[in-house]
């Protein structure tokens, strides 16, 4: 079983990714809903949070923790990744690496304040292309609106512009950089243009979870995705219904909180 986690419904563009290569695994999917957005929380806070969720799917058996979510991997990068069993796939990681093999050199990145503020997508790239320029844009408008149901409007779009505003105009690529961002990849595509290419961390990672399915020799299961909120289950299940197309997902609600104090 593969586990994913994220603040709360942009987890799903990495989930569809991950069901695009391996449609026979079982997947489990936690959003953290209850704290949505992360962005604008404290290092503290969210490593806290990372350790919660990544212990929650480490303690349901899953084989490996696919991150879905950008800031906690920009907070491991800083605090350190959560001690647990399963192996744990970095997205930032693979973001770095969709930039390495496209060869990109100048690279703007559009992320939420709180990844924005680590530098970890920076610091991650000219690792691995030595002498990039990146340059890191924090989007503070845009999670919320995903999150209220507006990924489809006039406001929508109209924060996109905003926030690409700050970006210099002779990128070779923008990475999306919150898996939220590519629910609003028609209004960055208008935005940004036929030159500059829009990265999404999310296809790297499936690539990525499919190798390691092979490498480790996990068995598939029955297909079965598994989705689960720690926020209104009631309208995690119509978010979903409306994003992915799904007519009837098995969605649950967890109270994480009494979770950790039963353990």
């Amino acid at each position: 079983m593969l586990g994913l986690f994220d603040s709360g419904l942009g987890g799903l563009t990495v989930v569809r990714r991950v069901r695009q290569l391996l449609p026979q695994h079982d997947v489990l999917f936690l959003a953290d809903q209850a704290h949505v957005p992360y962005g604008d929380r404290t290092s503290g806070e969210l490593a806290r949070l990372l350790s919660n969720n990544v212990s929650w799917l480490d303690a349901q058996g899953v084989d490996a923790v696919v991150m879905a979510c950008n800031t906690s991997c920009a907070v491991a990068d800083v605090s350190g990744w959560p001690v647990v069993r399963a192996n744990i796939l970095n997205l930032i990681e693979s973001a770095a690496i969709a930039v390495g093999d496209a060869g990109y050199r100048r690279i703007g990145v559009i992320a939420t304040t709180a990844t924005a503020a680590t530098g970890a997508y920076g610091r991650t790239i000219r690792a691995r292309v030595p002498g990039a320029h990146v340059v890191e844009i924090a989007a503070p408008a845009l999670v919320p609106l995903v999150e209220a149901g507006k990924a489809v409007s006039g406001e929508a779009a109209r924060a996109v512009a905003a926030a690409c505003e700050g970006l210099p105009r002779d990128l070779d690529a923008v990475v999306l950089a919150c898996t939220h961002f590519p629910l609003l990849d028609t209004y960055f595509a208008d935005v940004l243009g036929e030159h500059v290419a829009r990265i999404d961390p999310a296809l790297e990672q499936a690539g990525r979870t499919a190798a390691l399915a092979q490498a480790r020799r996990l068995q598939p299961g029955s297909g079965r995705t598994r989705y689960v909120t720690t926020g209104d289950v009631n309208a995690f299940r119509t978010n979903i219904i409306d994003l992915t197309g799904e007519a009837s997902p098995e969605c649950e609600r967890l109270d994480l909180g009494e979770y950790l104090n039963s353990r």
